[in-house]
């Protein structure tokens, strides 16, 4: 019982400190871990420092100096160690963001989906081209970049509006959650115990399914809300235009290109996964091809050769912006990371205090894949009152990790942690910085976003949890 106590405090901690102090992420997450560590018994810690010596992952002599070490000294620790394994990460795909937008690149994979889909299937080219670049590019980014080219196509067609919007969020805003290296899939993947290639390869699948289902609930709804152009989309309207082709007079790169960043790494990274798992089943030797291609898809490797493909573009960016680009995009990514790891840390304190026992003894009682829905209501409860899905995600695997342990789960672990990602969809309301970002980009009121944002962020996580819970029950051990 002392362990759900602790996992209450820390919940408590966490909304209490962002709702009503408006603490930032990182020092929340940072506060809520060292309470947990504050208030772990000795016991826990003993039994937590024995089975990672059972496990091979201490020593007897580091098992003792675990023990015997504070609170902050356990959550520095467990800091450094995720900011180890994700900071690299996160840095390089904010880089090769920054690049792809900077370059003009990104538009120019939209202007090939719409030119591949024509104007009637414009919403599909919508949310395809979001869910691409929603896999390297934060979502707000992504939304900057696509409303004007909304706001361009509602003037040509007259109507649908509403549909161009939420086209965005059925594709951009599922990658947010789904596929790493975004942090919010990232960091569940490391909590969970995931690979992260694995994680892509299942972000991949369930997103694009799950994309497919959102435009669907994105079309009910624009049938029932109608929202007028705002008066200031004209200029932004016709510079989407010039983004798409029309009136073009810049250089811009080629789409291969444009692909290039974003394509290469899921590849390495989908590569290594395979053969790591081929060369893990099979029970012949393996040479030293697999070690070279272990190196070579490594996903720090991975991520670095895309950014060194992305720099290719450098030479279609501003003059003027060329020299700051990158600083500006690492100094981005540094906030992100802080939290990210903040988060990690956290994650650890609860581990140390016995949550995974916890929760996989609680398993016992829940039968097969209500497991999903599980982790998809916790998730969805933190993010509904404290807004953010980055923190929704970090705080609800931290306290559902005990279902992934080894022996609990009927299926794949990946599938839990697809779980989380659809829980961080619902409810976007007013407590969503991205739900200010929508409404003012776009014209819409408050109470529009209420009618059309809330609802169509309960649906994609709705339909995510339905395509999980779909895919676990028929590829239960796949990935």
């Amino acid at each position: 019982m002392h362990v759900w106590w602790l996992v209450a405090i820390a919940v408590v901690a966490v909304l209490t400190a962002i709702l009503f102090f408006r603490l930032h992420a990182f020092l929340t997450l940072l506060l809520a871990g060292w309470l947990v560590g504050l208030l772990t018994l000795p016991a826990a810690l003993q039994d937590y420092a024995a089975n990672e010596v059972a496990k091979g992952k201490m020593t007897s002599q580091q098992a003792d100096a675990f023990v015997q070490s504070s609170a902050a000294d356990r959550l520095v620790h467990a800091f450094g160690e995720t900011a180890g394994k994700v900071g690299v990460l996160i840095a390089l795909a904010g880089v090769i963001g920054s690049l792809l937008m900077a370059s003009g690149a990104a538009s120019v994979i939209v202007d090939a989906m719409l030119r591949l889909t024509g104007p009637k299937r414009a919403p599909e080219a919508m949310a395809a081209s979001s869910f691409v670049l929603g896999v390297p590019v934060f979502f707000d980014t992504v939304f900057y970049l696509m409303v004007p080219l909304a706001q361009s196509l509602r003037r040509k067609v007259g109507k649908d509006y509403v549909l161009f919007l939420l086209a965005i969020l059925a594709g951009g805003s599922i990658a947010h959650s789904l596929v790493p290296p975004t942090p919010g899939p990232l960091q569940v993947a490391e909590i969970i115990g995931v690979d992260v290639g694995t994680m892509l390869l299942a972000g991949l699948g369930i997103g694009s399914v799950t994309s497919v289902l959102s435009l669907a609930a994105a079309r009910t709804i624009n049938r029932f809300v109608e929202i007028p152009l705002p008066e200031t989309a004209t200029t932004e309207s016709q510079d989407a235009e010039q983004a798409l082709g029309e009136n073009a007079s810049g250089n811009r790169p080629s789409l291969v290109l444009a692909l290039l960043p974003i394509v290469v790494p899921v590849v390495l990274i989908a590569t290594g996964s395979t053969v790591a798992y081929l060369a893990q089943s099979s029970s012949s030797p393996t040479g030293g091809w697999v070690k070279f291609v272990d190196n070579l898809c490594d996903k720090n490797v991975a991520l670095a050769i895309g950014c060194a493909l992305s720099f290719l573009l450098m030479r279609y960016c501003d003059p003027k912006e060329k020299n700051k680009l990158v600083a500006t995009s690492l100094a981005a990514a540094g906030s992100i990371i802080l939290i990210t790891a903040a988060g990690g840390a956290f994650g650890a304190m609860l581990r140390q205090a016995g949550i995974a026992g916890a929760v996989a003894g609680l398993a016992e009682g829940v039968p097969g894949l209500m497991i999903l829905p599980l982790a998809f209501i916790v998730t969805v409860a933190i993010r509904t009152l404290q807004g953010s899905a980055t923190v929704a995600m970090i705080t609800a695997a931290g306290v559902m990790q005990g279902f992934a342990a080894e022996g609990t789960l009927p299926f794949h672990p990946v599938y839990l942690a697809m779980a989380i990602g659809a829980g961080s969809k619902p409810v976007s309301w007013m407590t969503d910085s991205a739900f200010w970002v929508i409404t003012r980009m776009s014209g819409m009121t408050e109470a529009q976003g209420l009618k059309v944002i809330s609802p169509m962020s309960t649906a994609m996580g709705l339909a995510a949890l339905l395509v999980t819970v779909s895919f676990a029950y028929f590829l239960p051990m796949a990935g």
